[in-house]
């Protein structure tokens, strides 16, 4: 997966429907997530699409699997975990990964309902953080 930096580095470079087959090219480098996990307990709640987000590793390293039922969607839900992918469960539990999101400007690229569920993604991640960092 690339790193949140490159992809901004990228994305900046980039203008309407080249952004939107960005984010597409995103969402399909994620790892696969087996359909075994895609259950109502991965399932994150308030998203337009429907999200699912399984995470796995350790506090010295978090790994994050995720996919979605529509193309943009699941790019954005690419960008988010890319923020985070297998940093230390305490760096992601103290990360603004809104700010990090923030040069992206999805809020004005994207329509609200695409990116609604951005905020219960990001809290679902940084709460799966704390509570591994904690243990």
């Amino acid at each position: 997966m690339r790193s949140l930096s490159d992809i901004q580095e990228e994305y900046e470079f980039l203008e309407g429907d080249e952004r939107y087959r960005l984010l597409i090219e995103l969402g399909r480098e994620l790892d696969e997530m087996p359909d075994a996990l895609k259950t109502d307990a991965t399932l994150v709640r308030g998203c337009s699409a429907s999200v699912w987000v399984y995470p796995t590793g350790d506090s010295g390293k978090l790994h994050f699997l995720a996919d979605s039922n529509a193309a943009i969607t699941k790019g954005i839900v690419a960008l988010v975990i890319s923020a985070v992918q297998d940093k230390a469960a305490a760096e992601v539990a103290g990360m603004d990964i809104h700010a990090a999101l923030e040069p992206f400007d999805l809020k004005n690229q994207l329509s609200s309902n695409r990116t609604q569920g951005v905020p219960n993604m990001i809290a679902l991640v940084k709460d799966h953080a704390a509570r591994i960092a904690a243990s």
